[in-house]
């Protein structure tokens, strides 16, 4: 018999976002994982269908439940289990005007020191 749902902590476990159950009901505690846009408590139910919000490593995860496990699996059987929906991240913009110094090249001379007060604005 398949379950029609199951807590929130034991299947974000069970699909590999957290390694161990008492991390995954630590998260849901604190407030990391949404299930359909409310903050789930561990026992908070998931059925399929569901949108599951994961907040971990300073990124939201955002996945769609395809199938219901309860028990730690496989990490192709547990991929299988939901649909990513997580956004790129942003691209990273590097810019010209921020100050650089190599890592070990010494105290600035007075020049490059007039330099980086200039380019930040202070003289």
């Amino acid at each position: 018999m398949t379950p029609t749902a199951v807590r929130a902590d034991a299947w974000v476990w069970a699909v590999r976002m957290y390694k161990s159950r008492t991390q995954a009901t630590a998260a849901c505690r604190a407030g990391h994982v949404r299930v359909n846009g409310e903050r789930a408590k561990p026992a908070t139910p998931v059925r399929v269908g569901d949108e599951v919000i994961v907040r971990g490593a300073g990124h939201d995860r955002v996945v769609e439940v395809r199938g219901l496990i309860v028990k730690r699996v496989s990490a192709e059987v547990a991929s299988a289990a939901y649909v990513d929906h997580t956004p790129p991240p942003p691209p990273k913009v590097e810019s010209e005007s921020v100050p650089y110094r190599e890592r070990g090249a010494g105290r600035p001379t007075k020049r490059e020191r007039r330099q980086l007060e200039r380019l930040r604005g202070r003289r």
